[in-house]
């Protein structure tokens, strides 16, 4: 019998802590953030529910065109908790993804968000890899009303494909999701990964990753 409880109790303990994994729920109706505190926490602190106005819940210009004159092709337009203080504790975020001709998105990753995205105007290819050892390419093209999941922590990518430009709105379950693009943290790490590990790693000549990292 006792056996029995301590295996429960480790099991409940197991999936208590993959609960935790995730951003806890909020206690209180809601914990906007303050900018001005100096105090550093896991989030943001909490204004003085007492000073909190409609604004601290409200967010213009998703509506405008994000500038895409740049080598990828794509702005991001995010609204986190830092552009929309509301958001703080909540759990959840967007961004406004616009893309040129062409334009990429390039690899990357959200270590604390899944991604759901819906194409507003123009058509995209999205994609994302799974993880070891299968390392799968699921990809799919996208028309303006359809949409789709990106897992947690997977490698994704969009592109557009056509000659018109294109604009997604995606949503992200966390108010930090945080974004690792691949090339910047491969071959732009400040200092720079050395040469032979990388050259090691891919399988290439260590003047071919210092013709890469130089672009970087």
């Amino acid at each position: 019998m006792s056996n029995k409880l301590m295996i429960l109790s480790f099991v409940a303990l197991t999936f208590g802590s993959l609960a935790l994994a995730y951003e806890p729920k909020p206690l209180q109706d809601f914990c906007v953030a303050d900018p001005n505190t100096s105090v550093k926490v896991n989030g943001l602190v909490c204004k003085n529910p007492m000073q909190v106005q409609a604004n601290d819940f409200f967010f213009s210009g998703l509506h405008l065109r994000g500038n895409t004159s740049n080598p990828a092709g794509s702005k991001v337009t995010p609204v986190f908790a830092t552009q929309l203080p509301g958001l703080n504790t909540l759990g959840i975020s967007m961004v406004r993804i616009d893309y040129a001709p062409w334009g990429l998105n390039p690899p990357h990753t959200h270590p604390r968000a899944t991604e759901i995205l819906t194409v507003i105007e123009g058509t995209l290819q999205v994609g994302f890899v799974t993880s070891n050892p299968d390392n799968r390419f699921i990809t799919k093209v996208l028309q303006k009303g359809d949409v789709f999941v990106f897992p947690v922590g997977l490698v994704h990518f969009q592109r557009s494909i056509g000659n018109g430009y294109a604009v997604a709105i995606a949503a992200l379950s966390s108010q930090n999701p945080g974004a690792i693009t691949i090339g910047n943290a491969v071959f732009g790490a400040n200092p720079p990964i050395p040469g032979d590990i990388l050259a090691k790693a891919f399988q290439v000549d260590k003047s071919v990753m210092d013709q890469i990292q130089s672009k970087f």
